[in-house]
């Protein structure tokens, strides 16, 4: 075998230009002198609409703390979740500045989003919830006796008080329902994927929440025809898409005067995150967002939204986007959460792994 040649050697710009994170070149006044594929795709801008423009414009209204690093031309920055606006929707990242001490008052800045590292947490997720799970199964049994005692007790009752053992018997039908979706969570058996039309899974997803939906709220699609297949278990993420667009629908309904759900698919080259389940980095090309115009998230849930018995709805037991989050990492996948502060506007943002198989042909 012969051996490579330095020459053949990625450069700097080819290392840089393949990194995952934002990387931008900022000179003594603060202004983009250089970004990377990744800083294009999160600012929403390209290169050369960035060049030339200031740091802190480009990222919004930033805390007054980091605003003053930026003002210092040779002071380095370590930042964790800090809130910027990218492309007017608000993103949380962690920012790193460092200086350059070949070029003084030269610096590197970098932005990795939050939200998808969450995938960084996933063992330690899986750990917690397994408690629960095991307790889960531990309640079931005595369930099962509740209700046998109700139907038995049901029968000896006179018919004006039968309405209190059926009370009985499907509350504990409900119980049995909420802990069914806990065993789920704390599941670590994943189901084998496939290669799914992504739009034959959202328009199976709309048919269903449609058929349950009294309000009739609007659910437009904004398809790319030219997308190819997704590596995914397809019921897996029927189940996902069920999960975002009926919460879309909800919070359409209940705030805007003109309730819209729209379901927007694209291609994003470029886009990869770490998959601890697999031990490799894994690109996800393939976008699905699910878009209300509600009111949104209340500011102070937001950064929880996927965690287990987290719910801003008032019946709601906060296992829906916990399961969500469970199902797309099974999948490999990523999920996060933007509100579109604008517009006004929820977005939640599916990505997922592309297949190399053909699977049945678009529309």
């Amino acid at each position: 075998m012969i051996a490579t040649e330095v020459s053949d050697q990625p450069d700097a710009s080819a290392q840089i230009g393949g990194l995952i994170f934002a990387v931008l070149l900022i000179d003594t006044d603060s202004l983009i002198k250089e970004a990377n594929h990744a800083a294009e795709n999160l600012l929403g801008k390209s290169l050369s609409r960035l060049l030339g423009k200031p740091i802190t414009a480009v990222l919004g209204d930033l805390d007054e703390r980091v605003t003053g690093r930026f003002a210092a031309p040779d002071s380095a920055l370590v930042a964790r979740d800090i809130r910027v606006i990218a492309s007017e929707v608000e993103t949380r990242v962690n920012l790193t500045v460092s200086p350059l001490s070949s070029h003084p008052g030269w610096r590197v800045v970098t932005l990795s989003e939050i939200s998808h590292e969450e995938n960084a947490r996933e063992v330690e997720d899986s750990s917690t919830l397994g408690a629960p799970s095991i307790l889960a199964h531990e309640i079931k049994n005595p369930l099962a006796a509740i209700r046998g005692a109700g139907q038995l007790v049901s029968r000896k009752l006179p018919a004006q008080d039968k309405k209190l053992a059926k009370m009985i018997t499907d509350e504990v039908d409900r119980i049995a329902r909420l802990i069914d979706r806990m065993q789920e969570l704390g599941s670590t058996k994943s189901e084998p994927a496939a290669p799914c039309n992504p739009h034959e899974a959202i328009r199976s997803a709309i048919a269903t929440v449609r058929a349950g939906d009294t309000a009739r709220v609007e659910i437009a699609e904004e398809f790319d025809p030219s997308l190819p297949p997704v590596l995914v278990n397809r019921d897996a993420l029927e189940q996902v898409l069920i999960n975002l667009i009926s919460n879309a629908r909800d919070a359409a309904s209940e705030s805007a005067s003109a309730p819209k759900v729209s379901v927007q698919t694209r291609f994003v080259s470029g886009f990869t995150f770490s998959a601890l389940r697999v031990g490799r980095s894994v690109r996800l090309p393939i976008e699905i967002t699910v878009t209300d115009n509600g009111s949104g998230i209340d500011p102070t849930m937001r950064d929880h939204v996927f965690e287990p018995f987290v719910s801003s709805k008032k019946s709601g037991q906060g296992l829906g986007l916990a399961l969500v989050r469970k199902l797309v990492r099974d999948m490999n996948g990523s999920i996060s959460h933007e509100r579109d502060v604008k517009r006004d506007l929820t977005h939640f943002r599916l990505h997922l792994p592309q297949s190399n198989e053909k699977a049945a042909t678009f529309k």
